[in-house]
């Protein structure tokens, strides 16, 4: 059977560079704070906003009194969106093509609310998309609105039991060693899309060593 493909979002079909924000959030701080977000790890605020427990407006009046932000709205924002970068076209093809082939396929995210909103208007944008990424996959499952996050377990199971899949029946995506551990844990098949690895070139070659885990040649 052709393997059901379960997609990250931020490494995978969005560009991410995560220490662009902490370095525009130091230069709001009028202390110089270092703002705790990074890929392994995360400060408390950034988990709350994930799973939707607080909102944008508490998530900008949090960052201010933790790290010392004299900021507006807007520049909070820009800070917060520095590290999203460009979905290339490219990977969005290949996702079509791949649901012309017949796989069925999903995204499980961590984001949020105002990341959601700016990749969707960036999309719209860019490519006529009228709901964002979930124009082009069957299901998308965001922390924010699921209440989870990875690298958790239940956030898994409960993409699962939505698209009625079998673990053993997945590849998952991925470019965070700690989701993979747990997907793996879950049986889950896993591309673990670690540089140099490139989402169009790494997953053809995965879904053809399915159901073995794609190992990439020893250069």
């Amino acid at each position: 059977m052709l393997p059901h493909l379960l997609f990250d979002f931020g490494g995978v079909l969005i560009d991410i560079d995560y220490d662009r924000t902490p370095a525009a959030f130091r230069r709001l701080s009028r202390a110089g704070s270092t703002v705790e977000y990074s890929q392994a790890t995360q400060a408390g605020l950034f988990d709350l906003l994930e799973t939707g427990q607080v909102t944008p407006a508490e998530f900008r009046d949090g960052l201010r009194a933790a790290y010392d932000l004299e900021a507006t709205d807007a520049e909070i924002d820009q800070a917060w969106h520095a590290l999203l970068l460009d979905v290339p076209a490219e990977r969005l093809a290949l996702v079509a093509e791949l649901r012309r082939q017949g796989h069925q396929t999903a995204l499980l995210s961590n984001t949020n609310a105002l990341h959601i909103a700016e990749i969707n208007r960036r999309l719209a944008a860019q490519y006529g998309l009228k709901h964002g990424i979930a124009d082009c996959l069957d299901r998308v499952f965001y922390s924010q609105e699921v209440g989870l996050r990875k690298p958790g377990e239940a956030f898994f199971q409960h993409a699962l039991r939505e698209m009625n899949w079998r673990a053993e029946d997945v590849l998952f995506i991925e470019d965070s060693p700690q989701h993979v551990a747990t997907a793996r844990r879950l049986g889950l098949r896993v591309l673990h899309l670690a540089p140099p690895l490139t989402l169009t070139t790494a997953l053809p070659e995965a879904i053809r060593a399915f159901p073995r885990e794609y190992a990439p040649p020893v250069a």
